[in-house]
């Protein structure tokens, strides 16, 4: 998109009024090829019904079916790979790109960017590709062996987006621990995640990071998290699963036990902390013992936030040719399960709440109702947690993006609801936003 403003092209939130449609695709699992597809298929139309005069199909459906859409779906235009994103402007153009070696991609501070988010919260995305061997994943195949970005880079559009207003700033890639290894980095998330709090700002700020791999979670990690203010307490940590033979079949390692001495340690060194993981239900070769074993660490780890996805089996994954399959209908009864025994942890770490009082970032208005406004504590991450519901906001207007103070005064089993106590700071700084035509899947 921001290759494509930069070139003097306008976005528009309504595919029937472009010129050139471009569908961003996801191949990771069954369920989003199955929806990159019924999208491509429903923008197609607008060939027939609206302006538009060319359809693009980017992303990694693009890495994994290339020959297939271009053979088998004649209504697209062109293709575009995750490492041909600078050819995006000659697609969308009709023009031949110059060729391409297809390095591998990575952005950088100076790449042209619009923001997809609301005005008052961005990702960052700190390193591409993975050098883990997990046996369910696909992503190296599509993304690459891992790579960071250099770190002046990181800093330079973080004090860009903060300057621009910016509150909330979340860190990403396949596995961020490893950030700053291949540059010879010691400690590089901890070093990135200090300097990014000392950031000066005029205003409060949030830095929060995602997708950390367990094996590289040090405590000058956890050491870092809690001295800045800045830093959210919130640690994202997908296990996968707790059972040492299923691990072991995931090419991941480890086992419960392991990982119940690294929460405890992670909520000793940063008192309130809160942890997000998530599970595979089902994978290859888990027995009833497994899924048994699963759901006692469920009930001891207590984490804050848990999601389960059902195994997915994808052909061109290692795990494809594992025997052991488990078949749907139990599949789905374990993840259905694990998710009643997280219903009433989660539950339980919201009772816990009701009465005390939290800095939160105003969202805006709900989704269900423009009446009722909502916002997030530091423990929930955009787009991916539960909210608070705004039951009091007080007699002046609320502005998103605006730090307050909540007192809880309701639990729910995911979300919270609350009243402002204090007043209004500033409104944030005018802030240009141009919404996508198509949201990335």
């Amino acid at each position: 998109m921001g290759q494509l403003t930069s070139s003097g092209h306008e976005l528009t939130p309504h595919p029937s009024d472009a010129d050139v449609i471009v569908v961003n695709t996801c191949s990771f699992i069954d369920p989003a090829k199955q929806e990159s597809i019924d999208t491509i298929l429903e923008m197609a139309e607008y060939k027939k019904t609206g302006r538009a005069q060319r359809l693009i199909v980017a992303g990694c459906l693009v890495e994994r079916y290339r020959a297939d859409i271009t053979k088998n779906m004649p209504e697209v235009d062109a293709v575009i790979g995750t490492n041909e994103l600078d050819n995006i402007t000659a697609l969308c153009e009709g023009v031949t790109p110059k060729a391409n070696p297809l390095d591998a991609y990575l952005y950088h501070d100076a790449t042209p960017r619009v923001l997809s988010t609301p005005k008052h919260f961005a990702y960052i995305k700190i390193a591409e590709g993975c050098d883990h061997p997990c046996t369910f994943c696909v992503i190296p195949q599509y993304r690459g062996a891992f790579r960071s970005r250099r770190f002046e880079s990181v800093i330079s559009e973080a004090t860009r987006l903060f300057s621009q207003g910016v509150r909330e700033i979340n860190l990403i890639g396949q596995d961020t621990t490893c950030y700053g290894e291949d540059l010879g980095l010691k400690d590089g998330l901890a070093t990135l995640l200090a300097a990014l709090a000392n950031i000066q700002t005029d205003h409060e700020k949030w830095v929060r990071f995602l997708y950390c791999y367990p094996n590289r979670v040090t405590q000058k990690l956890l050491d870092t998290i809690a001295e800045h203010q800045a830093l959210v307490k919130y640690i994202d940590i997908p296990l996968q699963h707790a059972s040492g033979n299923v691990l072991k079949r995931m090419k991941r390692g480890s086992n419960g036990d392991f990982f119940l001495k690294l929460l405890e340690r992670m909520r000793k060194t940063i008192p309130g902390v809160a942890i997000r993981t998530s599970m595979i239900a089902g994978f290859p070769g888990e027995t009833e013992a497994d899924y048994e074993e699963l759901c006692q660490f469920v009930q001891a780890a207590q984490f804050t936030r848990l999601g389960v996805f059902a195994y997915s089996d994808e052909d061109s994954s290692k795990s494809f040719a594992l025997d052991g399959k488990v078949d749907q209908a139990t599949i789905k009864r374990r993840q259905r399960h694990i998710m009643a025994l997280q219903k009433k942890i989660s539950k339980a770490h919201n009772k816990a709440l009701v009465g005390r009082e939290f800095q939160v970032l105003i969202e805006g208005p709900s989704a269900d109702s423009d009446l009722v406004w909502q916002a997030r504590l530091p423990s929930q991450a955009p787009e991916i947690d539960g909210v608070c519901y705004i039951t009091d906001p007080g007699e002046a207007p609320l502005t998103a993006g605006e730090f307050r103070r909540m007192r809880i005064t309701k639990a729910h089993d995911y979300d919270l609801s609350g009243e402002l106590i204090d007043a209004p700071q500033s409104a944030p700084p005018p802030f240009i936003h141009i919404q996508p035509a198509l949201s990335a899947r």
